[in-house]
Formats: C-alpha cells, sequence, structure tokens
C-alpha cells in the first residue's frame, strides 16, 4: 500500500466533489454524509471527468451522459456505463485524507 496525503476533510464539504492529483493520476474525492471516498477521475463509459459531475446521495453522476456509479463500491447504477468505476482505499487522519494510489 501507498498512501498519500490527498487533502482536507473540511476543504471537501458533505455533498460535494474535489479532484485531486495523485501519482499523475486525477482522483475524485467525494465527501457523503461526512464520509470520503475516492474514485479514479475517469467514467468507463467514455472516459469523461467525473469529478465535474454530480454527487447525489452515495452515486455520482457523470456530467456528460449521465452514467451513475456507487462512489463507495464503484458500481454501475445507471446505463450507459457497464464497467464499475475503480475505488480506491481512504484513510483519514485528523483533517487529512490519505489516499491508498497503488
Amino acid at each position: 500500500m501507498a498512501f498519500v496525503k490527498a487533502a482536507k476533510v473540511s476543504d471537501i464539504p458533505p455533498g460535494r466533489i474535489r479532484v485531486v492529483e495523485l501519482e499523475e493520476e486525477d482522483v475524485a474525492l467525494c465527501n457523503v454524509d461526512g464520509e470520503i471516498f475516492a474514485m479514479v477521475n475517469v467514467c468507463t463509459h467514455d472516459g469523461g471527468p467525473l469529478g465535474e459531475g454530480y454527487l447525489l446521495g452515495d452515486e455520482i453522476e457523470c456530467p456528460r451522459h449521465g452514467a451513475r456509479f456507487n462512489v463507495r463500491t464503484g458500481e454501475v447504477k445507471t446505463l450507459p456505463a457497464i464497467i464499475p468505476i475503480p475505488t480506491l482505499e481512504v484513510k483519514i487522519d485528523g483533517d487529512d485524507i490519505w489516499v491508498d494510489v497503488e
């Protein structure tokens, strides 16, 4: 495991998304009711930037074609996507968000 500091919890209000670059890869950090989740910032349908989409409860919606994914598991919730999104392990230390980039 290779955890890197990604952001501060206080920088991402509940219901919001923040995109950060970690190890040359964009990662979308999502705050769902105070719990932080991380995923690769690329829609599996057409490569769209998920972080520019919307957080609806524990689902993220791609701004291009409306594909939705569960931020906890990466599971596809609505078409046109059919392949899950890779999710990344998150650890919180105080106000710091650490993400496993391996």
